[in-house]
């Protein structure tokens, strides 16, 4: 078991490019780690790592040995965990979007860690793409299309999603009847952090969906700017249902063009295509599949 020790620390080191940040991860002491590395470069005769001050990387062997190390570590928790009925256990790391985390996730983690007292949670939070091995991070959870296909993805929810104005704007703007009418309106532009391009207005017109472009005076990146930028009268903007219901109930929104609604919002968990799913992750995934589903509206 210790040469599958060794190979952990050296898999981490790699990803992470950082003896520190190995040892912070695998919550071993540093000391530790570096004596790992040295037995193993010892035990096989070549040298797997190189150090400088300021960053640590592969050798050519290194890199070899790296690609059987990911490999071998994912068959033995495969194995190991097919033949166990043991609850998962460990440290998880997820990175999730502020607004899903803040209405859906964090207020019922009570509820997973209490089902799962092994798993110990670092969680961040970001609309950014995340490079999830080098930053350590296990796991994200995504709202959208997503852009990025070398991570593999789970959906878990499809978000409703209506078109809304403020009162304000409506009055100086007119509301639409129809699709055509939009040629006459401004929308604010939210700029995605994966295209770094803004996104169409997209509308359900019988079976098809229609985007149209509007001319904008203000683009953000950010879903509480896209909604405060509504609620100032600066122009449409498409979100999801969940996230507006205050605003809609005080009629400081309006819905608009309910008969044309933009398409569900997916919502996903996306992981590592080339590493096994580990029971943590699994177990995570699975119960915020089951946390979404407790809040859809039932069906009409």
């Amino acid at each position: 078991m210790d040469r599958f020790q060794e190979m952990q620390v050296f898999v981490r080191i790699a990803d992470r490019g950082s003896f520190s940040l190995a040892a912070e991860d695998l919550q071993i002491p540093r000391a530790t780690v570096t004596h790992l590395i040295k037995r193993l470069e010892t035990r096989i005769g070549v040298r797997l790592l190189e150090r400088t001050t300021r960053q640590v990387r592969l050798t050519h062997e290194g890199e070899a040995y790296y690609h059987r190390c990911v490999r071998l570590l994912e068959d033995l928790e495969e194995t190991e965990s097919s033949f166990r009925d043991s609850p998962p256990k460990g440290l998880l790391r997820v990175n999730l979007q502020g607004t899903l985390a803040k209405y859906f996730v964090v207020p019922g983690l009570g509820e997973f860690l209490a089902r799962y007292p092994d798993i110990t949670l670092h969680i961040g939070e970001d609309d950014r793409f995340v490079d999830l091995v080098r930053e350590g991070v296990d796991c994200v959870l995504r709202a959208g299309v997503l852009q990025n296909s070398s991570l593999i993805a789970r959906q878990v929810a499809l978000m409703e999603q209506v078109t809304v104005a403020s009162p304000g704007y409506l009055e100086r703007q007119g509301v639409p009847a129809s699709v055509d009418d939009l040629r006459n309106h401004f929308a604010v532009d939210y700029v995605s952090s994966a295209t770094g391009r803004p996104a169409s207005l997209c509308f359900r017109v019988g079976k098809d969906l229609v985007e149209r472009p509007l001319r904008a005076k203000i683009s953000v990146t950010g879903a509480d700017l896209y909604t405060g930028a509504a609620l100032s009268g600066l122009g449409l903007v498409q979100v999801p249902r969940y996230r507006i219901e205050r605003e809609l109930a005080e009629d400081r929104l309006r819905i608009v063009l309910p008969e044309h609604p933009p398409p569900p919002m997916p919502v996903s968990v996306l992981y590592p295509q080339n590493r096994q799913l580990s029971a943590r992750v699994r177990v995570f995934t699975q119960w915020l599949a089951q946390r979404f589903e407790a809040f859809e509206p039932d069906p009409r």
